[in-house]
C-alpha cells in the first residue's frame, strides 16, 4: 500500500490516505486501541488499518465448525457475539446464519469462565445459546443474547456488565480536521489557566481526566468530539437550502435558526451570511407544544415585530427563525423553547394529518338550555340563583355566587364555566393532549408529606407563605411574584354560613393590624391570603373556609384503610365530633366512617395521626387531593 493513497474497494470508492485519528471507524463502528487507518477527505470517511486489511475468509474460535466469509452489510443485522448493529463489512456463515462484526473478529471473544469476586461470590460461565434473561447487575435490564450465568445462584449477567475488553490505548498525538495547523496532543490533568475549560466544537465542559489540546493555539477538544466529530460539511434542506460548513473557531454570532447568541463553531453558509448552532441543525419542521392548542411550524424568519415568545415570555428577534402558528399570526416561540423536553413530546408531525376538529361539550337546546355530554340523561338549564349549599359535579367546588347549569330533573349541576370547558385541551404539565371525561372510577392519592427531599432553598408562595417545589412565577415584569398550584386554584369569591355577605380573597396589599379567624378563632398570618368581606367585618383562614376534602363530592363514598366512609357536608346545627383530634369538626366537608356510631374524620392531619393509609379510593372523585391543605 503506497503512501500517496490506497484503494479499498470493499469499503470505499475513493482513494484513501494513511491517517492517524482517534475516532470510531466507518468500517466497524468501534473505537480502536490503535488509531492507524485510512481517511477520505472528500467524504470524511475513516477506516481502521486492521479492518482495511481484513482477509476474505477466517477461522474463528467463536464458530470453529465452519469458515467465515467477509460480506458487505445488506439489511438490518446484528453481531451474534456482541449484539451490536453491523455497520459495514462483517463475517458470515451461511450454513448456520452466523454473523460476526469486524471488531469481534479482530479481538479475542469474552472468556468462557470469569471470576468477579468483588461483585459476585461465584464464577460465571458464558452460555453458548441465546436466551432471554434479566441482567442481575446494576442495569437490571431484560435482554436476548449470550449471557454469563452463575449456576449456583441461577442469575444472569450481560457480558458488558461484568467483563470489559482491554482498555483503549489512546495515541499521544492525533491529526484532526478541525485543527489542521498542528497535531493535538493527548493530555491528562489540569487544563492551562488560559483555557476557558470547554470543548471548541461542542461547548461541553472538558473532563480533565482525558482530552486533546494544542498549546500553541489554545485549542481543546473533548474525547467525544475527537472520537465522533461533527461533519465538516453537509447539505440538509431542513436546516438550510445550501451546503453548510463547520467553522471551528471562537466567534460570537446570532443563530439564524433560533435567534439566540453562540460563541463558537457555527455551521455557516457564506452565500447567505447564514449561521446556525450545531444543536439547531436537527430542529423539527412541524410540532405540537403544550402551551398552544394549534400546531406550530418552523420558519426561517418570524416576521412578527415586537413579538414575545409564547413559552418563556421573553422578546423574540423577529428577523431570525423560530416557530409560529399559521392560525394565530401573532403567536411565535423561540426554537429552543419550543423543543424543550417539558414543552414538546418529541414527535415530528410533517406529513402527519391534522387531528379531527374537537367536539363541542354540549348541544344548545335554546337560549337557556343545553344538553351536556357529561349528563346525557337530562337537559341542563342556566341559572344564577343557588339557594342551597350545592356543589359543581365537574370541579366539586360550591356553586356560590356564580352562574350555573342545573338539571331540570335531578340534582346534577355545573358551573357555567365548567360546562363550557373544551373536550380536549393542552396543558403545561403534560406533553400530550388531554381529553375531558365524565365521572370514572379511580383511586385518589392523598399525599400528606412531600415525597421530594432536597437541600435546595425553594421559593416562598406569595399566597400561603410556604416553601414550594412547583410554582407559577411572573416573569414578564420581573417582579418575582410566585404561587403554588393550590393557591392558584383558590376560588376568589365564596359563601360561608358564618357570614351573610360574599367573602373575597384578600391579597395584593399590606394588611394593617391583627386579624382573627371567625371560625377557628386563631390569629391570621397577614403575609398569607385569607377571606374577608368588603367592610372587613369577617376574616377567615382559607383552610377554615374550604377544608382538606374540598376535592371530594358530597354524598359520595370513599375507602379509607379498607373501610367505607361517606363524604358529608358539615352544615347541620350541631357539628360532628372528630374521632382523632377529639374536637368538633369546623371544616365544611368531613368523612363519616360507615358502620360506626357516628365516627368522623375532619382533616388530612387527623388521618395521619390515626395511622390511616395515605390512599383514598373515591368512586366519584374528579380531582387529585394533596395535603397538607391550605393555610
Amino acid at each position: 500500500m503506497e503512501s500517496e493513497g490506497v484503494l479499498l474497494p470493499l469499503f470505499h470508492k475513493h482513494l484513501m490516505m494513511p491517517w492517524s485519528d482517534v475516532r470510531k471507524g466507518d468500517c466497524c463502528g468501534r473505537l480502536e486501541p490503535i488509531s492507524d487507518g485510512y481517511y477520505c477527505k472528500i467524504c470524511d470517511f475513516f477506516v481502521h488499518k486492521k479492518c482495511g486489511e481484513s482477509p476474505e475468509c477466517i477461522q474463528h474460535t467463536s464458530h470453529s465448525i465452519h469458515t467465515l466469509e467477509l460480506r458487505r452489510y445488506t439489511g438490518l443485522r446484528h453481531c451474534d457475539l456482541c449484539e451490536r448493529l453491523i455497520v459495514d463489512l462483517y463475517y458470515r456463515c451461511d450454513i448456520c446464519s452466523f454473523n460476526m462484526d469486524l471488531h469481534c473478529a479482530k479481538y479475542p471473544p469474552p472468556p468462557e469462565v470469569i471470576d468477579i469476586s468483588e461483585t459476585h461470590g461465584h464464577k460465571l460461565i458464558l452460555l453458548k445459546t441465546k436466551i432471554q434473561f434479566y441482567c442481575d447487575a446494576k442495569c437490571g435490564k431484560m435482554a436476548y443474547g449470550f449471557p454469563y450465568l452463575c449456576v449456583e445462584c441461577d442469575v444472569y449477567f450481560h457480558v458488558d456488565c461484568v467483563w470489559q475488553p482491554p482498555e483503549v490505548e489512546y495515541p499521544s498525538e492525533v491529526n484532526h480536521y478541525s485543527h489542521s495547523l498542528h497535531p493535538l496532543k493527548h493530555t491528562m490533568g489540569k487544563l492551562p489557566d488560559y483555557s476557558d475549560g470547554t470543548c471548541r466544537l461542542c461547548t461541553r465542559k472538558i473532563d480533565e481526566r482525558l482530552f486533546y489540546h494544542c498549546s500553541s493555539c489554545n485549542f481543546t477538544l473533548d474525547m467525544n468530539c475527537v472520537v465522533e466529530p461533527p461533519p465538516q460539511s453537509f447539505l440538509d434542506s431542513k436546516a438550510h437550502d445550501h451546503k453548510l460548513t463547520l467553522l471551528p473557531r471562537l466567534r460570537t454570532f446570532t443563530c439564524n435558526a433560533c435567534g439566540l447568541e453562540g460563541d463558537r463553531s457555527p455551521y455557516i453558509c457564506i452565500q447567505c451570511d447564514f449561521m446556525i448552532h450545531q444543536d439547531c441543525l436537527d430542529l423539527p419542521r412541524l410540532i405540537n407544544i403544550n402551551r398552544h392548542e394549534h400546531r406550530v411550524a418552523r420558519t426561517s424568519v418570524l416576521g412578527v415585530i415586537n413579538s414575545v415568545c409564547g413559552v418563556c415570555r421573553e422578546k423574540v428577534d423577529w428577523t431570525c427563525g423560530g416557530y409560529s402558528c399559521q392560525r394565530c399570526p401573532s403567536y411565535v416561540v423561540h426554537s429552543i423553547c419550543a423543543t424543550r423536553e417539558d414543552v414538546w413530546n418529541g414527535e415530528e408531525l410533517e406529513g402527519v394529518p391534522e387531528e379531527e376538529e374537537d367536539i363541542e361539550p354540549y348541544v344548545v337546546i335554546d337560549d337557556n338550555t343545553i344538553h351536556h355530554f357529561s349528563h346525557k340523561e337530562h337537559y341542563l338549564r342556566l341559572s344564577d340563583n343557588c339557594k342551597d349549599n350545592k356543589h359543581c359535579n365537574a370541579c366539586t367546588q360550591p356553586i356560590s355566587l356564580e352562574s350555573f347549569y342545573g338539571c331540570m330533573d335531578c340534582d346534577f349541576m355545573l358551573h357555567q364555566n365548567c360546562a363550557q370547558l373544551p373536550t380536549r385541551k393542552r396543558h403545561v404539565l403534560h406533553n400530550e393532549r388531554l381529553t375531558l371525561v365524565p365521572s370514572v372510577t379511580f383511586s385518589v392519592m392523598l399525599v400528606l408529606e412531600c415525597p421530594m427531599v432536597s437541600n435546595k432553598e425553594y421559593e416562598l408562595c406569595d399566597g400561603c407563605d410556604r416553601r414550594i417545589v412547583h410554582a407559577l412565577i411572573c416573569i414578564r415584569y420581573d417582579c418575582g411574584f410566585t404561587l403554588d398550584f393550590k393557591c392558584t386554584t383558590l376560588p376568589q369569591v365564596v359563601k360561608h354560613r358564618i357570614h351573610d355577605h360574599p367573602l373575597s380573597l384578600f391579597y395584593g396589599e399590606e394588611a394593617s393590624g391583627k386579624y382573627w379567624c371567625d371560625i377557628c378563632e386563631a390569629e391570621i398570618n397577614t403575609r398569607s391570603w385569607f377571606y374577608t368581606c368588603k367592610d372587613r367585618e369577617a376574616s377567615l383562614h382559607t383552610k377554615c373556609v374550604l377544608g382538606d376534602f374540598t376535592g371530594l363530592m358530597p354524598r359520595s363514598t370513599v375507602e379509607v384503610d379498607g373501610r367505607l366512609c361517606e363524604v358529608v357536608l358539615n352544615n347541620s346545627m350541631s357539628r360532628p365530633f372528630c374521632r382523632t383530634c377529639k374536637s368538633h369538626c369546623i371544616y365544611p366537608i368531613v368523612l363519616k366512617m360507615l358502620g360506626t356510631a357516628d365516627e368522623y374524620i375532619c382533616s388530612f392531619q387527623c388521618i395521619k395521626l390515626s395511622k390511616l393509609p395515605r390512599v383514598i379510593r373515591d368512586d366519584n372523585a374528579r380531582n387529585w387531593l394533596r395535603g397538607p391543605s391550605y393555610v
